[in-house]
């Protein structure tokens, strides 16, 4: 472990820029060419969105794609998204808006294809056992996980902004999101964002042993289903990617409507906590909100470029549109009820 230079991230996109796939890579259509209406015999997908899986498989749903998914890989951090889309092994995946700001600074071409928004927090700040904070205010002189290339990253630096406080008065810890746990447990860092079910999962653990979270206001405000652009360059792939966006679109909606069995078979069966934390973690969750206008989106994107960019990290800013395929805008607000397509007060 050690402590993350500023320079560190943008040294290490220098390494990715003469790594990365090519950008431009070839295929039968363009990326202006109209959305396919129908997806052709024959076209397989590699998938990396777990809770996706989960719902269209309890649902039924999973019988309707007109294409087949060859894998579901359980990956989820950005880095290691990117990796697999790098290599190839990899058509679609979920993460939030971090992930696709990290892989176009580091040369690799990639679409937004979905797009799910939030005005409530998802992460809370755990502490290693012995460790308490109160107040964000004493998160100084603190050792923080921290992933540039991830949501939690934005998170820990909006919050240190919030709260006034310089990357130079707290250690910045470079660590992938599922070392995130280790390090708190082995006390080699005193704080990690963390969601759920992590969060549920280490304080059930930790918390006897002195272990605690604090709230954080950070909002991250986006889940978004995402593609490399060789996959939307495939009309046979587009068009499964085009229908697997309204079949996630969909499949969240009917976790929300169907709580108690999403709980069983997501939260209980696949993520392995009780039923009484899956009902704890669901009441906390925001309803699903798909917007057919992706504005809002495209701002708040850039607002996080703003952010990590001014802090030293991914170089110069650039204009956050390029990262969205907006063919795509309406795709899953459509395949969802009206009331789905607008936020729900809170």
């Amino acid at each position: 472990m050690r402590k993350l230079l500023r320079k560190t991230a943008v040294a290490l996109l220098a390494v990715g820029l003469l790594t990365s796939c090519a950008t431009a890579d070839s295929g039968d259509v363009d990326l202006t060419a109209a959305l396919p209406e129908s997806v052709p015999e024959g076209v397989d997908l590699r998938i990396a969105v777990r809770p996706a899986r989960v719902a269209l498989t309890a649902s039924g749903l999973i019988e309707d794609l007109s294409f087949t998914v060859s894998d579901w890989p359980a990956i989820s951090g950005g880095p290691d998204i990117i990796q697999a889309f790098r290599g190839g092994a990899l058509d679609i995946a979920a993460n939030a808006g971090l992930p696709p700001i990290h892989a176009h600074a580091t040369g690799f071409d990639a679409k937004i294809i979905g797009v799910k928004m939030r005005s409530l927090p998802i992460y809370q700040l755990a502490t290693a056992p012995g460790v308490t904070i109160t107040d964000a205010s004493q998160l100084r002189g603190k050792r923080i996980a921290f992933s540039p290339g991830q949501a939690q990253g934005a998170v820990v630096l909006r919050t240190l902004k919030d709260a006034g406080i310089g990357l130079d008065e707290v250690e910045l810890v470079e660590l992938n999101s599922p070392q995130f746990l280790s390090g708190l447990q082995g006390n080699q860092i005193d704080v990690a964002p963390l969601g759920e079910p992590s969060l549920t999962k280490y304080l059930d653990s930790y918390r006897a042993q002195g272990a605690g979270a604090l709230e954080i206001e950070a909002v991250d405000a986006l889940s978004i289903i995402w593609a490399p652009t060789s996959v939307l360059r495939d009309s046979a792939k587009l068009a499964a990617a085009t229908e697997f966006v309204e079949f996630w679109a969909r499949g969240e909606v009917w976790a929300w409507e169907n709580q108690d069995e999403w709980i069983r078979a997501y939260y209980v069966e696949d993520q392995e906590v009780s039923a009484e934390d899956g009902r704890r973690i669901l009441d906390r969750t925001q309803k699903p909100y798909f917007p057919d206008d992706w504005d809002a989106a495209i701002a708040w994107e850039q607002e996080t470029i703003d952010l990590v960019t001014e802090s030293g990290f991914f170089g110069a800013p650039f204009d956050a549109e390029v990262l969205f395929d907006r063919r795509f805008e309406k795709v899953a607000a459509e395949a969802v009820p009206a009331e789905y397509r607008v936020e729900e007060k809170q």
